[in-house]
This record gives C-alpha cells, sequence and structure tokens, in this order.
C-alpha cells in the first residue's frame, strides 16, 4: 500500500470553498476535462444534524498509464463513488470516494475535507484547509513487483492529479467569487 497525503489552503472562505465544490467539474475547470459526468445518486439532510449526505457517481476518461492498461487490460472510461458530509454547524465538508473501475486489480480510498483556517484567517480575510490523503493497494497477489510497480505509478498519478486538481478548483473558485459578485450588485441596484 502507498498513501498520498496534501495540505493546502484555500484563499477564500469556508462558505465559498463548500458551495463551489458542487461546481468542482465545471466548464471553468480547465485542468478537469478527464471527467466526462457527474450523476447524484442521492442526497438528504439528517434532521438530527444537520449534516448534508450526498452520493455521487463520477465518470472519467481513464488516465492509467498505457503499460499498466496494456499489462491488465481495461476500459477507456472509469467510475469513482463519492460520498459526501457537509457540516454547516462544524464547518466542515468531508468527502470520501473510492474506485469502481479495476476495483479487484486496485483500491483507490480518498478521503479529502475542508474546514475553516482558523490559524490563517484574519477578520474580513477568511481562508479555508483543505486536506487531501489517498491510500493505493494494488491487489495482484504474489507478484510483488508488479505490484510495487502498480502502487509507484498510481501515486505518481495521483499526486500529479491532485496538483492539477488544486490548480482547476482555484479557478472555479475565482469564477465563482467574480461571477456571485456581480450578481450581488446587480440585487443591489434594484
Amino acid at each position: 500500500m502507498k498513501v498520498f497525503s496534501s495540505v493546502y489552503t484555500f484563499d477564500y472562505s469556508w462558505e465559498e470553498v463548500s458551495s463551489a465544490n458542487w461546481r468542482k467539474y465545471c466548464p471553468w475547470n480547465d485542468k478537469s476535462t478527464h471527467v466526462i459526468s457527474v450523476d447524484t445518486l442521492s442526497r438528504d439532510v439528517d434532521p438530527a444534524t444537520g449534516i448534508l449526505r450526498t452520493e455521487r457517481l463520477i465518470t472519467c476518461n481513464q488516465s492509467a498509464p498505457a503499460w499498466v492498461v496494456s499489462l491488465l487490460g481495461g476500459a477507456k472510461i472509469s467510475h469513482v463513488y463519492e460520498t459526501s458530509f457537509v457540516s454547516p454547524a462544524d464547518k466542515r465538508v468531508t468527502m470520501c470516494s473510492t474506485n469502481l473501475t479495476w476495483s479487484n486489480i486496485l483500491r483507490v480510498r480518498e478521503t479529502v475535507t475542508y474546514q475553516p483556517d482558523l490559524t490563517a484567517s484574519s477578520p474580513g480575510h477568511e481562508r479555508t484547509r483543505f486536506t487531501q490523503d489517498a491510500k493505493i493497494t494494488a491487489l495482484c497477489g504474489g507478484w510483488q513487483k508488479v505490484k510495487t510497480k502498480i502502487e509507484e505509478a498510481s501515486i505518481e498519478r495521483f499526486s500529479e492529479n491532485a496538483r492539477r486538481g488544486r490548480e482547476g478548483f482555484e479557478a472555479v473558485l475565482e469564477m465563482s467569487r467574480r461571477v456571485f459578485g456581480e450578481e450581488r450588485e446587480r440585487e443591489q441596484m434594484k
């Protein structure tokens, strides 16, 4: 098993980040062109806690290295199952995802959280801490060398995708701030 961990601070409030999160794979994000569709499977609010729970299916163009595809076969389309929890009371978004494609060969478990970064924020300038952890495990029996090579290639690809994902989400956050700011101005002029 290989582990990937990353911490990043977005220069946006938790409210901005948690609402823009639903637009992460929109046309404003030119770094996520591999995402074909995001389908919401279920969404409900726990009346006791106020936590919003959402299940989504994310369909992507496969980005596995060519040597892995040639060795293991596979389709050009992959699916990821994501469950998210939004707690307005705690100001915390937690997203857990797992691959459905090739899950009998490679297991990828990712957990992402967004929370206010109280150490980096100041009045009128709130920031949000992003934490990302992934555990990647190759499940190909006794072939330790192949298993290790698949895990190493997967963690390298995951790291590259994580960087591009943050860059793309920054673009979504910037556009969201601008568009919603313009809309607020129009509303105030009425």
